[in-house]
């Protein structure tokens, strides 16, 4: 009898057809992630468990099922802080994720907001749809040419180093990094600084992984640290800006804009960035591409036939 998988959501049709090929596959065809009983009977009901964004397997969850059946949580997405690792593993659950899939991707969101920003590319729209265009003037919406400026990059990993290589070879943008850890060979020339120095680039972009050491690292103290006509990019997780600091410096002139595709308590979206011009908002597009997507769903299917056939897991964290 085939080991029974539980896909929590919607995907590709194509990695729901591999994964039964080796699983009693249950679907759950569904945009919205797990309910708080739906976690806990997926746990009991499953041998595995194909999660991603939003579905909570926190430490409660794991408290009250403390011997589950599943025994591996092969997560669809590179990020994970919605599983609480250290629980999982206490309860005798492997995790693993998906990354390098959505390196390309999300990098090019980065882009995507900061020409927007820069550009006000939204703003723009905004007014040509309402009918407000008036035609060409010489300063009319002026906005920061991206060109040379400099580049502030927080946290280089994979993704934090494929924006700056756009950014460098695409625009001749000086960059500059901050990461914990020391970067030898960012591959592209870049210069690691310290977090204040990164802060005040003209372009900082936020690329670091959630959780709770991450948890408002961008906050009134280091906004800041930003200069005036500067712009913050966040293609990382939500709650890594403190969004209630975000809508203060934005009103105040403390920055000049910003672009998101992540939000401290997503799907909502304070009401005060949706009203701001100089904010770019997008509905977290970052690895919104089929062919993509697919990559990723193959990606936890490889991990969830290892777990199957007794080998290392190719992406355990």
């Amino acid at each position: 009898m085939a080991p029974k998988l539980l896909i929590t959501r919607s995907m590709p049709q194509t990695v729901v057809a591999r994964a039964r090929t080796r699983f009693d596959v249950t679907w759950r065809d569904e945009p919205v992630p797990l309910t708080p009983p739906e976690l806990r009977a997926a746990l009991r009901e499953h041998d595995a468990i194909l999660p991603t964004l939003g579905d909570l397997f926190r430490d409660d969850v794991f408290a009250d099922v403390p011997a589950p059946r599943v025994k591996l949580l092969a997560n669809f997405g590179v990020g994970y802080n919605h599983i609480d690792v250290a629980a999982a593993k206490a309860a005798g659950l492997a995790v693993t994720n998906t990354p390098g899939a959505v390196t390309d991707a999300t990098a090019d969101i980065a882009l995507t907001l900061i020409l927007m920003t820069a550009r006000r590319a939204g703003e723009g729209e905004r007014m040509l749809r309402r009918g407000e265009w008036t035609g060409w003037h010489p300063v009319q919406m002026l906005g920061m040419h991206v060109t040379g400026k400099r580049l502030g990059v927080i946290g280089m990993g994979r993704i934090g180093q494929a924006i700056a290589r756009r950014c460098h070879f695409g625009f001749d943008m000086e960059v500059v990094f901050h990461n914990r850890s020391p970067v030898a060979d960012p591959d592209v020339p870049a210069r690691q600084v310290s977090f204040a120095e990164a802060l005040a680039a003209d372009i900082v972009v936020i690329a670091v992984p959630g959780g709770v050491e991450t948890r408002h690292l961008i906050n009134s103290v280091t906004l800041a640290q930003m200069q005036p006509h500067a712009l913050l990019i966040n293609i990382s997780r939500g709650d890594v800006v403190e969004e209630a600091a975000l809508v203060a410096a934005l009103q105040s002139g403390q920055i000049a804009g910003a672009g998101l595709d992540v939000y401290e308590f997503e799907p909502k979206v304070s009401p005060a960035l949706i009203a701001m011009e100089n904010v770019t908002l997008l509905p977290h597009l970052g690895t919104a591409a089929l062919e993509v997507r697919e990559a990723m769903g193959m990606m936890a299917v490889d991990n969830l036939f290892a777990h199957l056939d007794g080998r290392p897991l190719p992406n355990a964290v």
